[in-house]
């Protein structure tokens, strides 16, 4: 399997947690259309065996292109990759965006799945979070996009400062009761540089502790397995048939290409971004070339990886694998740095070969994978 991922750097207001690249400047949006075609089409000879399973448009707001803008994007991909006959192709899309119209449009495109941003329904949530949109428009995107759509995904946001165990609960019931087969939930994280941090800073937010933080994970896990969803990797959550092939792929490590400014690619070898800045990405696609840095990566980036990525998903770490594609030593190391967390019940040992996290250890794994990483061996 391969994706293609499209960045669409604009939205239109910034939300105070953010800290990816986006301009909510929108007057170089055209150009902006037709420098991602045009890389698009440079970079069509790193696909040139490889058959295109995905398209996933993320931002930024995706949904702030018109559709025929979107269409344009996905034809440049059909004109110059090889593409499966039904490829999954998802939009992150914000609620104020989807009106009745735009989802009617979207839902005659080749777009097939929706990404909505709906974080919280709850008011006070959004307007801490300054997001574009408010609680009826989150509930009316979702009343109207299911009408459309079988395929959906939500976003939601914990660990919100004086977000009660109650509170946090409603959420998750509500997004249950539209019946939506797939949520990605993340932790609020303080990000350096973003308002958040200044509101830190200031004393105008207490975070929420790690503790409170970890139980409303529990909450949304325990909640979302008894709907028959299942936690496929530690921020998603997909009923049987609806795993985000496109995330599925990241994390399995497959090989992705990322367009536009800031985008991240991956090759199996060699891990490469775009540079994130929207005139100086313009202009040098104009001249024919991709301002992108390249980093060639060693085998212990690439055990690093696979442990970082691996123990996060219900597919776990296979230690056979560590050992012909590494090495004995990465093997026996993983091993040893393992075995605290094993005596803990954090990680286990699934048929003798795949490494995993418990229950307990699911919401760790991030701190239990950076103490696997190996330093230094090549």
């Amino acid at each position: 399997m391969s994706g293609i991922y499209i960045h669409i750097p604009f939205c239109k207001q910034a939300c105070h947690y953010c800290d990816f690249h986006f301009s909510t400047t929108m007057g170089k949006k055209e150009a902006m259309v037709s420098a991602l075609c045009r890389e698009l089409e440079l970079r069509k000879e790193e696909f040139s065996n490889v058959v295109v399973e995905t398209i996933y448009f993320g931002g930024g707001t995706p949904s702030v292109l018109e559709t025929e803008e979107i269409e344009q994007l996905i034809y440049a991909v059909r004109e110059h990759y090889d593409i499966v006959d039904n490829p999954e192709i998802t939009l992150e899309a914000n609620p104020d965006d989807l009106s009745e119209e735009k989802i009617l449009q979207l839902a005659a495109s080749p777009i097939n799945r929706l990404s909505i941003g709906i974080q919280s329904f709850f008011e006070e949530d959004l307007k801490l979070m300054n997001r574009a949109h408010n609680a009826l428009e989150a509930e009316k995107s979702l009343q109207l996009a299911s009408e459309h759509f079988d395929n959906i995904s939500i976003d939601l946001i914990y660990g919100m400062p004086n977000m009660t165990l109650d509170r946090w609960k409603q959420n998750i019931d509500k997004a249950l009761v539209f019946g939506i087969p797939h949520i990605s939930s993340y932790a609020l994280t303080v990000e350096p540089k973003t308002a958040l941090a200044k509101f830190v800073e200031d004393g105008l937010i207490t975070p929420t502790t790690d503790e409170e933080t970890q139980e409303h994970f529990n909450l949304l896990n325990d909640t979302l397995l008894a709907a028959g969803f299942d936690c496929y990797e530690i921020s998603n959550f997909g009923k049987p048939g609806y795993y985000s092939k496109n995330n599925s792929a990241y994390w399995q490590q497959k090989k992705y290409i990322g367009i536009g400014p800031s985008a991240h690619s991956f090759d199996g070898v060699r891990r490469g971004w775009n540079i994130n800045n929207n005139p100086k990405y313009i202009k040098s696609i104009g001249q024919g070339i991709v301002p992108m840095e390249v980093e060639v990566l060693s085998a212990t980036d690439k055990y690093n990886e696979y442990v970082m990525t691996g123990l996060r998903t219900i597919w776990g770490v296979s230690l056979s694998r560590i050992s012909a594609e590494f090495g004995p030593k990465f093997k026996e190391y993983a091993l040893m740095q393992a075995d605290k967390y094993i005596e803990e019940h954090l990680l286990f040992v699934d048929g003798d070969d795949i490494l995993k996290t418990t229950k307990k250890g699911m919401f760790l794994a991030d701190g239990i994978a950076a103490d696997l990483f190996m330093v230094n061996l090549k």
